[in-house]
């Protein structure tokens, strides 16, 4: 069996934290929204996946757009587990002249078999409409059952799109998809858009554990083993990859790829959480634990999250990851420089249905016919300026550090001028002169952001 890190129990290292933070409406009277994204064109934009098959923008002033960015209902099957499930835009999207330009790509159930999985691209009209008639479908998946489709994608810090596709449904996985290397379903995929193998509409990366030329093998998979991965993300910061992945009967588990790195077997159906659940015809002798599980005496089943990389919520909540119980509504945190311990941050009430970020790393979730936005009304603001001080641009001439400048602020710097302390050395240059004095002055009068 292969620990990478001490798996954690909530029993053992669950936590109540003082509730600080809570959330505050974005927008309402949405239909059914399941996800939650931006576009990285810095427009402040918010795009938001209604299951029966819309994306709605909202724009940097908070006003939901009447007219749809895209509107697929039409092949879209919707309804229980099905439905358009996950969004991600191309890297290049924003990029003038660039392949991706404009590009964005959706996880659906469509109206063929058991609401079969398709992989397709669009491209963007204008800066608020798509076109339908642009698809193009890259992948097809048999879907045997009308549940645990997966549905989330996402692109990698590698540049690679990244699709979660489920067992496959029913219950305890009848085929034993998950295990089994030839099928698609149960597993982790990546994938080049940007280019085409021969027969296909996409490029198997080269990297890829199982794209080894064995025809008994898809070398789409990246990794096997999952039985309904609701939700995952990479972190922003140092590209690990985060899958949140719903339990059968009894165990939710969140996984922590350190370093994203691919081959892994994560257990299903050998196991559920830690714990054993199938011993026939498993089909693989040894597996990756999850580093956190919680038990169906606490909530029934997980929403993935995020690892918070913005600034409003405070530095406390740097680096940990944020995600939620869907039947409890319990918004939660991971800490995992402190063995993976769990706190409850807030109530949001039942059905969180999947979180989001914005271009700045603020953390949303979706919940009802609304998207939430994550805050946290006691950031410490020193100033009072109404921006937490996390998010204020460093002020240089604030030699005292109170949020103002003041006679005492020309006295520290003076001091430290003297001293030849490197704070004092205005321009850079390695020298104490005139010139760190003069850049010293021009920055107090200017004041701070």
């Amino acid at each position: 069996m292969k620990n990478l890190v001490c798996a954690c129990i909530l029993a053992a290292g669950a936590s109540i934290a003082q509730a600080q933070l809570t959330s505050q409406s974005v927008a309402s009277g949405l239909s059914g929204p399941v996800f939650v994204t931006h576009a990285g064109d810095g427009s402040g934009r918010l795009f938001v996946i209604e299951q029966a098959g819309r994306i709605r923008i909202i724009d940097s002033d908070g006003t939901l757009l009447a007219t749809p960015f895209l509107d697929i209902t039409g092949p879209v099957r919707s309804g229980g587990e099905r439905g358009l499930l996950g969004l991600a835009f191309h890297p290049d999207y924003a990029v003038e002249g660039a392949d991706g330009e404009g590009k964005f790509y959706v996880n659906y159930t469509g109206d063929t078999g058991s609401g079969d999985t398709f992989i397709s691209e669009f491209s963007a009209v204008t800066d608020t409409v798509a076109n339908p008639a642009s698809e193009r479908i890259l992948m097809q998946i048999d879907q045997p059952f009308s549940n645990h489709n997966g549905g989330w994608i996402g692109f990698g810090p590698d540049g690679y799109l990244y699709i979660s596709t489920g067992d496959g449904g029913s219950g305890g996985d009848p085929g034993n998809r998950s295990a089994n290397l030839a099928s698609l379903l149960g597993k982790m995929l990546r994938i080049d858009v940007d280019t085409m193998d021969p027969g296909l509409e996409y490029g198997i990366p080269s990297g890829n554990a199982w794209n080894d030329g064995n025809s008994t093998t898809r070398g789409e998979i990246y990794h096997y083993g999952i039985r309904n991965a609701w939700r995952c993300s990479f972190d922003r910061d140092n590209g690990d990859m985060w899958i949140a992945d719903v339990g059968q009967n009894a165990w939710e588990e969140v996984n922590h790829n350190v370093g994203n790195v691919g081959g892994l077997f994560y257990g299903w159906r050998c196991r559920e959480g830690l714990v054993q659940y199938s011993t026939g015809n498993c089909g693989v002798s040894g597996w990756t634990d999850p580093q956190y599980v919680y038990n169906h005496g606490q909530g029934c089943s997980v929403t993935g999250g995020y690892v918070y990389r913005g600034c409003e919520l405070g530095t406390d909540y740097q680096g940990k990851y944020i995600f939620a119980d869907y039947c409890t509504g319990d918004i939660w945190s991971l800490d995992p420089d402190n063995g993976y311990s769990r706190s409850t941050e807030f109530a949001a009430g039942f059905g969180v249905t999947s979180f989001g970020e914005d271009e700045d790393g603020e953390i949303y979730f979706t919940r009802g016919s609304g998207v939430f936005k994550i805050i946290n009304p006691s950031a410490p603001d020193k100033n009072d300026d109404g921006i937490p001080d996390a998010c204020e641009e460093a002020c240089l001439p604030d030699f005292t550090g109170e949020g103002d400048l003041n006679f005492l602020d020309v006295s520290a710097f003076l001091a430290a001028f003297g001293n030849q302390d490197p704070a004092a050395d205005f321009t850079g240059e390695g020298s104490f002169n005139f010139l760190d004095v003069s850049a010293f002055l021009s920055a107090f009068s200017a004041g701070c952001p």
